[in-house]
């Protein structure tokens, strides 16, 4: 899936953090020598054409302390979950140490009215109950006793779907250490969590600047040719 997404004035993307600095000289090639200010919470570059890019930090007070601890293995908690089928793991360095997947059956939406739509719909509500519960069962087995080792948690998935494992209380610790970001992610199977996993070590660089909403010509749209 999209390592990238819109914000507001431009995108963030997602890069590994052995290649920040090379990405750093990418962007100050395209928009202009850049000035570099690390802040306490973050990395703040201002390209010579007036584009920023942002992303936060976890210690250091130069640009190659923060590039360093970022690099930094940790223990991250994944929670990826669409209607019908959720997986759930620990990550370490990108590499899942425990896992839960499991996928329940939804029927889709029909467009057709009157008695057996109702009928319909209320059964699908029904699934609907029992996969999302089973996603909440899944996290609360995986994460909740471990959320103590957990440095973080990266949801994944549909919104609507983490909205309603939001609101469970046994999971209100795993989601009080989730990250901002939520990843894009297809029906989660175990070769998307590891997938995950990955990503979800990647630091994400926002880039404010209309003309970096879109991917360089000639780039695949990976993050690296802001």
């Amino acid at each position: 899936m999209s390592r990238v997404r819109p914000v507001p004035g431009g995108r963030a993307v997602e890069v590994e953090p052995e290649r920040v600095l090379g990405w750093i000289d990418r962007f100050a090639d395209r928009h202009g020598a850049v000035e570099v200010r690390v802040a306490e919470a973050e990395v703040v570059i201002t390209a010579g054409d007036g584009a920023t890019a942002t992303f936060a930090t976890r210690g250091g007070t130069s640009l190659y302390e923060v590039v360093e601890k970022l690099t930094e293995p940790r223990r991250i908690g994944l929670v990826l979950v669409r209607l019908g089928g959720h997986s759930v793991g620990v990550a370490f360095g990108g590499k899942v140490e425990v896992s839960a997947t499991d996928r329940k059956q939804v029927h889709g939406r029909i467009r057709a009215g009157g008695w057996s739509q109702q009928r319909f719909a209320r059964r699908r509500e029904g699934q609907a109950r029992v996969a999302l519960q089973a996603a909440a069962d899944d996290v609360a087995r995986v994460l909740v006793p471990r959320l103590a080792d957990l440095d973080s948690v990266v949801l994944g998935g549909d919104w609507q779907a983490l909205d309603v494992l939001r609101n469970d209380r046994r999971l209100s610790g795993v989601f009080s250490r989730a990250e901002e970001r939520v990843l894009d992610v297809p029906e989660p199977r175990r070769t998307v969590l590891d997938e995950a996993a990955e990503r979800a070590r990647c630091v994400e660089i926002v880039i404010q600047d209309t003309r970096a909403t879109g991917p360089e010509p000639g780039r695949m749209d990976t993050g690296e040719g802001a």
